[in-house]
């Protein structure tokens, strides 16, 4: 039987509803909204956008029982970071111990998720994404209000990652106050930039299109600087949606003329008679978390998680909460049944005492067992404690391998740009660019005098194994 997906997106100007069953658009709608009700992704008035989402899911007939939704993305930071290999039990602090370190916004003040991504052996890398929480709170309140159970989270500019079916591509989804710009390589974004445009004009007017080229040049340029291996080039296609994909007399003028190749963000999808796809492509990357097709030879987008706050998740469904109570209930029945018993039948106790000297005999023989399972226990304690004195080990040593790298990384703030840092045992390897060999030299220098914590030498033996002159850089590599 096909799955069933519901999406519902709430922006600035419009709530969008698509409902997918396999792979065909069963249900769409969307619902103007009034200018303030909702602005840069915050719920200002929860009421009446409820009233609103209500409204939407009555006319179209959709289930608000299982929903999935996104935030805009406003405010939000996407990484992805690279720390030693770890175990699942201690990932997510060390994730939320280098979000601390990394993300300039305070964690009291956001959410973040994340995922962990195919890695070299040795290696945990991360996709981290964090959001505000007032969005995120002002979103569920909403949703509560309007009935609607949320039970899988997304933002925007992921979701329209998730569409094109290319290993390499740019999206530019331009709408008449906001832009996105993002960056696909090795299926996986790797810039995501927003910018507000001016709100006075109701048309991508040359200010707006002269914004728009601006910020597209300069999210190029940022990529192409730390990937001048493998830079963007005119062989990866730009796709554009939002209102840009509506003008496309403006696409050229928008990528500067640099040669790419830019069509509308093809739907994945066929769309039924009166539906434009464009409208609900944001919708449509919600529905492919659950609906991407399962094709070794697929591009799409590997970052797929749910970032729904734990706070907000629906607990699992436990039999043993339900048995439990009735378990007390039956248990307290058959003790009261029992007293009543017993004093009815108090003169046939008396007949009943040689059955307890048997009784106690048995009671003997489980003593004995009880004693033996005691001895075992023992033993498995015994046992418990050597694993915890090795567990006190490896947090040790993998405090020191972080205070290892945050000192590379902080060192390397500067003209020195840090491309990969390999901790393995006692052995750091460090790869990087530098404009210049003094550069390098110093940053050398640095390591070898820094001190930890008890003021001792962190790396008393650091030397360049190699340099080379790569033009615009020197690339080089030191090794502890």
């Amino acid at each position: 039987m096909a799955k069933k997906v519901t999406t519902l997106f709430i922006r600035d100007t419009h709530i969008n509803l698509l409902v997918m069953k396999g792979g065909q658009v069963e249900k769409w709608a969307s619902l103007p909204l009034e200018p303030g009700l909702v602005s840069q992704g915050l719920i200002v008035d929860e009421a009446q956008v409820a009233d609103k989402v209500k409204q939407i899911f009555k006319e179209t007939g959709a289930k608000a029982s299982k929903v999935i939704t996104a935030l805009s993305g406003h405010d939000s930071l996407y990484r992805i970071i690279t720390l030693p290999e770890l175990p699942e039990a201690i990932l997510p602090e060390a994730v939320r111990r280098e979000a601390k370190r990394t993300i300039p916004t305070p964690l009291e003040e956001v959410y973040f998720s994340y995922q962990r991504l195919p890695a070299p052996k040795g290696e945990s890398r991360i996709f981290l994404v964090t959001f505000p929480r007032n969005l995120v709170d002002a979103l569920v309140r909403t949703l509560r209000q309007a009935g609607v159970k949320p039970y899988s989270l997304d933002l925007a500019p992921l979701a329209l990652c998730r569409i094109p079916n290319e290993p390499r591509a740019i999206i530019v989804n331009a709408r008449l106050d906001h832009l996105d710009v993002m960056v696909i390589a090795d299926r996986l974004p790797q810039v995501i930039r927003r910018l507000s445009l001016p709100t006075e004009a109701e048309s991508l007017e040359e200010e707006k299109l002269t914004l728009i080229a601006e910020e597209f040049n300069r999210t190029v340029a940022f990529y192409n600087s730390s990937h001048v291996e493998k830079p963007l080039d005119s062989t990866v296609p730009v796709f554009v949606c939002g209102d840009l994909a509506e003008a496309p007399e403006t696409w050229q003028s928008v990528v500067g003329g640099a040669g790419y190749s830019v069509s509308p963000l093809p739907s994945p999808v066929e769309p039924p008679e009166g539906l434009n796809p464009n409208e609900f492509m944001v919708n449509i990357g919600l529905a492919l978390k659950e609906l991407l097709p399962e094709k070794a030879e697929a591009d799409f987008s590997l970052v797929n998680f749910n970032a729904l706050p734990e706070v907000y998740m629906r607990p699992p469904f436990s039999i043993v909460r339900v048995l439990v109570p009735v378990g007390i209930v039956v248990g307290i029945g058959l003790v009261v049944f029992l007293g009543i018993l017993v004093l009815q039948n108090r003169a046939a106790i008396e007949a009943l005492r040689p059955q307890v000297t048997v009784a106690q005999s048995r009671v003997t023989q489980e003593q004995l067992s009880i004693t033996q399972l005691e001895a075992d226990v023992k033993s498995a304690k015994a046992t418990a404690d050597v694993l915890h004195d090795t567990l006190v080990t490896m947090e040790r040593g993998r405090a020191v391998i972080l205070a290892d790298l945050r000192e590379i990384h902080r060192l390397a703030a500067g003209e020195v740009t840090l491309k990969t840092v390999k901790h393995v045992g006692s052995s750091v390897t460090v790869n990087g660019n530098a404009p210049d060999v003094d550069d390098i030299f110093s940053y050398a220098r640095d390591l070898r005098n820094s001190r930890d914590s008890a003021n001792d030498l962190r790396f008393s033996s650091v030397w360049i194994s190699s340099i080379t002159d790569g033009g615009k850089a020197f690339s080089f590599a030191l090794t502890k």
